[in-house]
């Protein structure tokens, strides 16, 4: 018998994206970033995209050895509930460093993102099925990608 699915609200579902960026900030196992996400994910970012667990574990590997000292801000989060599903429009600032041997010093990076994701109920809350970056618009002075 499937696990009983938790409501979406839109404060639950708030707390998560609040959440997920934590664990993206933080470089948590991977184990605990695929318990956020769907084994059948489409997670869309301006590099390609990845499809399951199996391309997000690839993604992720790449993005923790590349950038350091993240700190992502949650400007907005609208979702548009439908029963066990939700798109949602996130609104994130990303500041980060990346360094690039064998250059003398590390840059800094900063972005404002525009995301639609789309999010599911779980058994433990929210679960992102679809994950897309709209826009990545450069801060004044940010480094490039």
């Amino acid at each position: 018998m499937p696990a009983e699915r938790q409501q979406l609200t839109e404060d639950a579902i708030r707390t998560f994206a609040e959440n997920w960026y934590v664990a993206l900030d933080q470089h948590v196992g991977p184990a605990d970033v695929l318990a956020l996400i769907t084994e059948d994910l489409e997670f869309k970012v301006p590099e390609d995209t990845f499809l399951g667990h199996e391309g997000f574990g690839r993604w992720y590997e790449a993005v923790t050895h590349r950038f350091f000292d993240e700190v992502h801000t949650v400007t907005k989060v609208e979702p548009v509930i439908e029963g066990d599903r939700a798109v949602v429009r996130v609104l994130v600032n990303w500041q980060a460093r990346i360094w690039d041997p064998p250059a003398a010093r590390s840059q800094w990076l900063g972005f404002d993102a525009d995301q639609t994701w789309t999010v599911v109920a779980g058994p433990e809350g929210p679960l992102i099925q679809q994950y897309t970056v709209n826009d990545l618009a450069p801060m004044p002075g940010s480094a490039s990608l």
